[in-house]
């Protein structure tokens, strides 16, 4: 196991430390909101179909992310370099186990995020711009097989444009995309907090009130969990919560991506306007677009366009900006393509960056086809949803590390130390791992598949290791000891 002091000089040393504390909270507040809170409220309360349970919901989610964050700070603190989680699971347990992480956030979670919010994006501009749609082509779509195809619609189009503009703005040096992320972070924060404002001193009205707070724990209107399940009962509703926290977590999800880009941080040592049944029914689950809809109507809809394409445009920057350290880091211990653990010029990985870009690229173009309804889907759509679960395996993994680390390297600099000690890891670990087996029990077309995508990791990871030490006998010793 290699020293992180050590590691960190080897890792980190050409990067310019640049992001300010104001600039890493721009990139964390960037990359959580996206377009996914305005839009899982709908399937988390058709699941629920409590407005009291919804708010619990959420109410779970905002406390692992927090518990979560708290035990990040510990080992960010330890191992303030490039790479984050893989970085951390690889101190804490092996580098298979890093790798298998790492090939998980380059195949799926870091790209196809990436893909998924610069197509909603794109089809937010279709609201102002009627030419860009998902159903315009350029290219219509090709059947590769009886449920997969291939397309380009001017959607797909603009959200390759996107993806281009801001990783080769990024290749061109921290200071461009901190700069774009620091302008469209406020002005997604200021878009949110106006929409709160609105709900609460435009558009409160009686009617919406006394739905959702006149009967606040009764559920109703909910969806069947299973053949045998829904909310109506205890069991019933203990599953929908945790079935539910998908969408929150995914929602809130990456709120660890500064972590990737500690090797640039300085001083890394720091209402309701609807009723809930208008909530579960927005149309195509739009819930920030209903509400304002309904608090200006003919305008609402205009006015959150608007303001969802701001903060996609954030969160598509901070995607890019932060996965490529990742990547960077995996190619400095040779298991990912050896030209990305270069830096350019302007002291970022612009190799790294352009890799995750073409990828994540390439995971705009498929389509999911069904043949029963002739209806077209996105590829990355169900590649996030068989991930989530991979993801949450990964997250237990790493807040345990802190367990583990104070066990196997105690002397070890901790500048800071994970508050609420032991009982919030210990929280954590056991809130999340009960969510996952309700998950793989309740949901197992689209969590096993997950764990599918982590287990191909396996034999790219020694087919990588077999050709790196191949490579490696005239370096000496220190650099094999370096990967084991």
């Amino acid at each position: 196991m290699p020293n992180a002091a050590n590691n960190r000089s080897s890792v980190d040393g050409e990067f310019s430390r640049g992001l300010s504390l104001f600039d890493s909270t721009m990139l964390v507040v960037g990359v959580m909101i996206g377009s996914g809170i305005f839009i899982v409220s709908a399937e988390m309360s058709r699941n629920i179909g409590s407005a009291g349970w919804l708010l619990v919901a959420w109410a779970i989610a905002g406390g692992l992310t927090i518990a979560g964050a708290l035990c990040y700070g510990e080992l960010s603190a330890m191992m303030p370099q490039a790479g984050g989680m893989y970085v951390y699971l690889r101190e804490a347990y092996s580098p298979l186990l890093a790798f298998l992480y790492g090939w998980t956030l380059f195949t799926v979670i870091q790209t196809g995020t990436v893909a998924a919010v610069a197509v909603a994006f794109a089809r937010f501009t279709g609201v102002l711009l009627p030419r860009i749609s998902e159903g315009q082509y350029l290219v219509k779509p090709v059947l590769i097989s009886s449920h997969y195809a291939v397309s380009l619609s001017t959607a797909q189009l603009l959200a390759i444009a996107i993806i281009l503009l801001l990783t080769f703005t990024n290749t061109r040096g921290l200071r461009y995309g901190k700069a774009i992320q620091n302008t469209f972070t406020l002005a997604k924060t200021a878009a949110l907090l106006a929409l709160i404002a609105a709900g609460v001193f435009i558009g409160r009205n009686g009617a919406a009130w006394h739905a959702n707070f006149g009967d606040f724990w009764h559920a109703s209107g909910f969806s069947p969990l299973t053949a045998s399940l829904d909310a109506s009962t205890a069991m019933g509703m203990f599953v929908a919560l945790c079935l539910s926290q998908t969408g929150s977590l995914f929602s809130a999800d990456s709120w660890h991506n500064i972590a990737f880009a500690a090797g640039e941080v300085r001083n890394p040592e720091r209402n309701l306007t609807l009723p809930l049944e208008a909530i579960q029914h927005a149309p195509s689950d739009r819930v920030g677009t209903a509400t304002l809809q309904a608090i200006f109507p003919g305008l609402g809809t205009a006015l959150m366009a608007g303001a969802i394409m701001i903060s996609t445009f954030g969160c598509i920057n901070a995607l890019i900006l932060a996965g490529a350290r990742a990547y960077y880091a995996m190619a400095r211990q040779r298991l990912f393509f050896r030209f990305a653990g270069n830096l350019n010029s302007a002291r970022v990985p612009a190799s790294a960056l352009w890799i995750q870009g073409l990828w994540a690229i390439l995971l705009v173009l498929p389509r999911t086809y069904n043949p029963e309804t002739g209806v077209f889907g996105n590829l990355y759509s169900s590649l996030l949803e068989y991930v989530i679960s991979a993801a949450l395996i990964f997250y237990v993994l790493t807040v345990a590390a802190v367990f583990r680390l104070r066990s196997k390297r105690p002397d070890m600099p901790r500048p800071y130390r994970t508050w609420g000690y032991p009982i919030v890891p210990a929280a954590y670990i056991l809130t999340a791992a009960t969510i996952l087996l309700v998950l793989f029990a309740f949901r197992p077309a689209t969590t096993w598949p997950g764990l599918l995508i982590v287990i191909l990791g396996i034999p790219v990871y020694w087919l990588v290791r077999t050709k790196a030490e191949a490579a490696m006998p005239a370096k000496g010793p220190e650099h094999v000891s370096s990967r084991h």
